[in-house]
């Protein structure tokens, strides 16, 4: 479990603001792979991206953090800090589910905005109180695109930040300025997690329980049956240990047919092949971001098709709720528009879009009773009592963030 990532970081913020040349310039790697994300040019999908933080024994802070085996001032050979998983979300208002979906799995995060656009941007406001929803604590903010603007608009921008983030999660969190298409600050930054974002205590004694945030058929068309292997989940083990040869089960699992009534069956499988930091290990413990192998059909798993999902071992995990009471905590205004509205109190029998863990499912709202208010899903959900889940409501064409329940 050494090579694992100690930590998962999500990078946040308004389309186009830099998030993913952010995590090029951290980690090497371009997170939007996807054909449609390359042709338009945003993250549609959640990114990942692991990088190993190092420091230069001789060079002084913060000149001496880097990512490199050899230091690019002095050329002495570094020493490992710490493995860091990135979780790049997509910026775009219509994929704010897919951001709430991320923000399950992250510890901390950083908050990107692009200095040369006014502060803040609809999704940089949605974004972070999204972060306040699901119960981030640790965010950084970077101000990124410094080498476009002058000086006077650095400090304009930096006080517009100042003022936004004032009574948030944010708003004792540093403000880095950098370039992330130069790479300028990029080891202050460095330094900065290293000090803010500590790695979190995790039971690794507890039965095992992984979110699954993405799921794969890695089979290449027209593979001979002899040739293909089953279906990859990747995603976040958040306590317990998985090793290679463990029985796990996967819920909801898959929506069956029986007797003319529909219902959902958990799946089974053997791990087969576990991957982390993209190397292939034996037994994986909870901290960053993993990869895990099995014998399920690829069907089942290809595009993402069991991202929300828990998976554990058999009969440790919650139960699957088709509907639930929950303790309401709204916003009061909402966010992610330009005119900002007042949150208006929950009513019978309106649809909402309901966040749990790395699910996302509508609920239509069967009684609201003051603050209590029960609702029944679309699509079922492996949940326990007392979880966090987020609330958005359809305004005009999109669902907005209004704040959170509490499962009762």
């Amino acid at each position: 479990m050494k090579i694992q990532s100690e930590i998962n970081i999500g990078l946040v913020g308004h389309v186009d603001h830099g998030k993913t040349t952010l995590t090029k310039a951290l980690s090497g790697i371009w997170t939007d792979t996807h054909s449609e994300e390359t042709k338009r040019g945003i993250s549609i999908r959640l990114g990942y991206a692991d990088i190993t933080f190092r420091k230069c024994l001789t060079c002084p802070a913060p000149q001496c953090y880097t990512t490199t085996l050899v230091c690019e001032h002095c050329s002495e050979e570094t020493q490992k800090l710490r493995k860091v998983s990135f979780v790049d979300s997509p910026g775009h208002e219509t994929l704010m589910a897919t951001m709430l979906s991320g923000a399950a799995i992250m510890d901390g995060a950083i908050l990107v905005i692009a200095a040369n656009e006014f502060c803040p941007q609809p999704q940089t406001k949605e974004h972070l109180m999204a972060l306040d929803v699901i119960g981030v604590k640790d965010v950084i903010i970077v101000q990124n695109k410094i080498d476009i603007i002058s000086k006077e608009r650095a400090m304009e921008s930096y006080q517009e930040i100042k003022d936004f983030v004032k009574g948030t999660c944010a708003e004792e969190s540093p403000i880095i300025p950098i370039s992330a298409q130069q790479g300028a600050n990029i080891d202050i930054l460095i330094e900065v997690i290293q000090e803010k974002m500590r790695t979190p205590r995790r039971s690794i004694r507890k039965s095992p329980r992984m979110y699954v945030a993405r799921s794969f058929d890695i089979n290449k068309p027209g593979s001979p049956p002899e040739d293909m292997v089953g279906g990859v989940i990747g995603g976040s083990l958040i306590y317990g240990k998985l090793k290679v040869g463990d029985e796990i089960e996967i819920k909801p699992g898959v929506q069956i047919k029986k007797k003319g009534k529909t219902e959902w069956v958990s799946l089974h499988s053997e791990i087969v092949g576990l991957v982390a930091a993209g190397e292939q290990v034996v037994e994986i413990g909870p901290g960053g971001l993993i990869g895990v192998a099995t014998k399920l059909d690829p069907a089942l798993t290809k595009a993402d098709s069991l991202s929300g999902s828990v998976a554990g071992k058999q009969d440790t995990l919650p139960p699957v709720i088709y509907e639930f009471t929950m303790k309401a905590h709204l916003l009061d205004r909402v966010v992610g528009t330009k005119e900002e509205k007042e949150v208006e109190p929950i009513k019978s029998s309106e649809p909402l879009m309901i966040n749990v863990g790395t699910s996302t499912t509508i609920g239509v709202v069967t009684s609201a009773r003051g603050n209590m208010v029960d609702v029944k899903l679309k699509l079922p959900v492996c949940a326990d009592e007392g979880q966090r889940v987020a609330l958005s409501r359809r305004v005009g064409a999109r669902w907005r963030l209004i704040g959170y329940g509490i499962i009762k």
